[in-house]
């Protein structure tokens, strides 16, 4: 009698996630595990033929915020609708828990300001029905997901719960206060998660502008979290570094007075020792900053540094242009701040474009200047640098010519900028979208990219899937990886299977989830199945499915024929079966970082 299995992947083109060559068979499984690989006999009660199509892991997002979203919603999308079937979520020390009943409100306000998701979606979309952060790991347990989760300890929340109001009024903490912070740390590793997250980002603030609690914390208690870490013996320290360009220091106060090269230097040396004393790895954000081009270098030279002294830091990278999406539909616009649009700002849409369509309203707006007394810096530098975004398409276009940018249209057609955008916010019924590549886009090219991809101690991230709700759609990046790197952009190309590889099996070990992130026999049935060639990154788009009511932007692909998480089919040709096998996904390698003799580039160019 022939063996069967639970599910048989036939004659598929196999990419394991190993960065070796592709190369054809199937893949068996039963209860969720890889049986067997390769050549075998035996049939399957689910046969899927993947005949002329890839079969990769399926990918590991290694910085999301679904913090919130998973407490209310069985979908992780839109990671989830580009291959995602492990999101890492928690980042930037943003977070729920740990929290008392009376800090709440003080959490969502957080939430509202760094990560733009609206106080009304989290009040009414959370339950609360947790204090201590096992308690809410716990909570997520008795949930179904349509894909794993895995979660960071947030910073801010740890230091709510220790100090209440002298957290929020940015007092330094006690060495009371920092044991208790430590034993938070080392308590929550034993319960689960991956690892302990924090922010320096002065760009991280609640809606009135006021900083996060946790960003001005000293380095005391950085190292005390740290030390959580150690004595735990397990877990990741993520941290969003302070690396400011000069642009964006006008609009911060406390930015300081160091150059560039000195704060690279400063903040460096800073994560060289919390890396030190934790004796784990860290992970911390970097990208090509507009206002400080090519600072990536030195951040790359000295993080070669540390790790040639035994450390163990990655800088976690994204593969395309940082930016933000503008629109009368989204969170912000060039107009965000002009009086006469504050005053119909609360209308619906349709409402406000009949008023925006008056010559009346035009010439007075037009003749205004944005409000410049908004409590919040960031959102003052972000509508500001709203005017040198580009219009986005029904097919997205992140790496944007010169040529296409509102001030080049403005030029062609002998009108001001102000002119030109006003225009183009009334298309499509006011549903255009502006995308300004902010970071990573040095000279209108990704070759800045190309070099960090490149580097050996990068990891793929800052997708921010779950967060930035009306500002960003970045979560589709493993999408854009597929497509832009391997197969379409025009000169060097990246090796499609060292890109599976970035996409899964580096990023599951960079965060100790050792069971995933490869096709091999005893782990995970967490697969892919891919028509290459007509894999398709859609546009962003407005769909209102929030609690309250509330609206985000998602990104559609076409080409994902399956994705499979623990041996369930979840999607079919980018649409939910219903299947929800995803549960919380715990550390299961004894180191969390790549082994040593691993270390080598995300990526290794190939001139295409």
């Amino acid at each position: 009698m022939e063996t069967q299995y639970d599910m048989v992947i036939r004659g598929g083109t196999i990419l394991d996630g190993s960065g070796g060559p592709a190369f054809e068979g199937d893949v068996a499984v039963v209860g969720g595990i890889i049986e067997k690989l390769g050549s075998f006999e035996g049939t399957g009660r689910q046969e899927i033929n993947a005949a002329g199509r890839l079969v990769t892991p399926g990918f590991v997002d290694l910085h999301t915020h679904y913090d919130g979203q998973a407490t209310w919603d069985r979908r992780f999308a839109p990671s989830s609708d580009h291959g995602v079937t492990t999101v890492v979520m928690g980042n930037c020390g943003v977070g729920f828990a740990p929290c008392r009943p009376e800090e709440r409100g003080i959490l969502v306000k957080v939430m509202e300001g760094v990560e733009d998701i609206p106080e009304i979606v989290m009040t009414e979309g959370i339950p609360w029905k947790w204090q201590t952060f096992p308690e809410y790991l716990d909570f997520l347990r008795t949930r179904q997901f349509d894909a794993d989760c895995a979660a960071y300890l947030p910073h801010a929340a740890v230091r709510v719960f220790v100090m209440g109001e002298r957290a929020v009024r940015g007092e330094p903490s006690t060495e009371e206060d920092r044991q208790h912070m430590a034993d938070l740390v080392t308590e929550a590793m034993a319960a689960g998660a991956v690892g302990v997250s924090t922010s320096r980002a002065l760009f991280h603030r609640d809606p009135e502008g006021n900083l996060a609690p946790h960003v001005l914390a000293g380095r005391l208690e950085l190292l005390a979290l740290a030390q959580g870490l150690r004595k735990a013996g397990r877990g990741t320290f993520q941290i969003v570094a302070q690396l400011l360009g000069e642009q964006l220091k006008d609009f911060v106060a406390e930015a300081g007075a160091l150059s560039p090269d000195e704060q690279v230097r400063h903040e460096m040396e800073l994560l060289h020792e919390i890396a030190r004393v934790a004796g784990r790895p860290l992970h911390f954000t970097l990208a090509d900053m507009s206002e400080a081009p090519g600072m990536y270098k030195r951040v790359l030279e000295l993080v070669d540094a540390g790790n040639a002294q035994g450390l163990e830091i990655k800088a976690q990278i994204f593969p395309r242009p940082i930016g933000i999406l503008y629109g009368l539909h989204l969170s912000l616009h060039p107009f965000t701040l002009h009086p006469s649009y504050k005053a119909i700002a609360h209308l619906p849409l349709a409402e406000r474009l009949a008023r925006m369509r008056s010559p009346e309203f035009r010439e007075r707006m037009l003749a205004e200047r944005p409000d410049e007394n908004h409590p919040n810096p960031i959102i003052r530098f972000l509508v500001a640098r709203s005017l040198d975004s580009y219009p986005m398409g029904s097919e997205p276009d992140y790496a944007p010519p010169p040529q296409a940018s509102i001030a080049a249209q403005a030029a062609r057609r002998g009108v001001s900028v102000w002119e030109a955008a006003y225009d183009l916010l009334l298309m499509e019924e006011g549903s255009l979208t502006l995308f300004l590549p902010m970071n990573n886009f040095t000279d209108n090219s990704l070759d800045n990219v190309f070099e960090m991809l490149n580097h050996p101690h990068t990891v793929l991230g800052l997708g921010d899937g779950g967060a930035h709700y009306g500002l960003i759609c970045d979560a589709s990046f493993p999408t854009f990886m597929l497509t832009y790197w391997t197969r379409d952009r025009e000169g060097s190309k990246l090796p499609l299977p060292e890109v599976v590889n970035a996409l899964t099996r580096r990023n599951a070990l960079a965060v100790g989830l050792a069971d995933r992130g490869l096709i091999a026999p005893g782990l995970r049935a967490d697969l892919n199945v891919i028509d290459y060639d007509r894999l398709t990154l859609g546009a962003p788009e407005v769909i209102c499915d929030l609690p309250a009511g509330g609206h985000r932007l998602i990104q559609r692909a076409s080409g994902y024929v399956a994705t499979i998480v623990n041996g369930d089919v979840t999607y079919r040709e980018g649409v939910a079966t219903g299947a929800l096998p995803g549960r919380v996904a715990t550390p299961n390698a004894k180191e969390g970082a790549l082994p040593r003799a691993a270390a080598r580039p995300v990526l290794s160019a190939r001139l295409g």
